[in-house]
């Protein structure tokens, strides 16, 4: 089973994917998390990632569908968690190539819907908590940086929603109720 996880930054899509982790032995496929790793694996690919990002420059489409590319030659477990991926419909299609090149498809596009503002309450109090606890905050988990990230998403990302919804893949659902009410969701979406 393949599916993407689709909503704004805080929207809960991490924690929903560690649960589909566990729950369907499912893989993650998160970009930043792959870039950060590609950086530091020695590959060709890797050598790639590090030379754009001590650059500072953002890695292009072409790098992280190869990334993408070798996570689907891999073993494919329980199927693929597509989290921050696709961020346009220029990837969109890309990806929708490389799932047919592979014989695989889509199963599902989960939007995860929320409202702005009990979002970026979200993210101010998980950054009080992380600090209360003895720890640190993210270093985006603040409001100005929020609303930055929002608008980022709302001008590239939220066209997915469309794009998913004409092709009769997208399933919304409230991002906003409990942990454990979005994971009742996703599983009765995913069957």
């Amino acid at each position: 089973m393949n599916i993407i996880l689709l909503g704004p930054p805080g929207a809960g899509k991490g924690t929903q994917a560690g649960h589909l982790v566990e729950a369907r032995d499912m893989i993650q496929l998160s970009t930043g998390d792959m870039l950060r790793a590609a950086k530091t694996s020695g590959t060709e690919m890797g050598k790639r990632v590090a030379e754009v990002m001590d650059r500072g420059e953002l890695v292009t489409d072409e790098i992280v569908i190869g990334l993408i590319r070798e996570k689907l030659e891999g073993d494919k477990k329980g199927g693929f968690i597509f989290d921050g991926f696709p961020r346009t419909l220029a990837q969109a299609d890309a990806l929708d190539a490389l799932l047919k090149e592979f014989g695989e498809k889509l199963d599902a596009v989960i939007e995860m819907q929320v409202d702005d503002e009990v979002l970026v309450g979200r993210i101010v109090n998980r950054a009080k908590e992380a600090v209360a606890a003895g720890g640190t905050a993210r270093a985006d988990d603040n409001e100005e940086s929020l609303k930055i990230r929002l608008m980022e998403y709302y001008k590239k990302t939220s066209p997915l929603i469309g794009y998913y919804h004409a092709k009769g893949d997208l399933k919304s659902i409230d991002g906003l109720a409990s942990i454990e009410e979005v994971q009742g969701s996703i599983a009765a979406i995913l069957g």
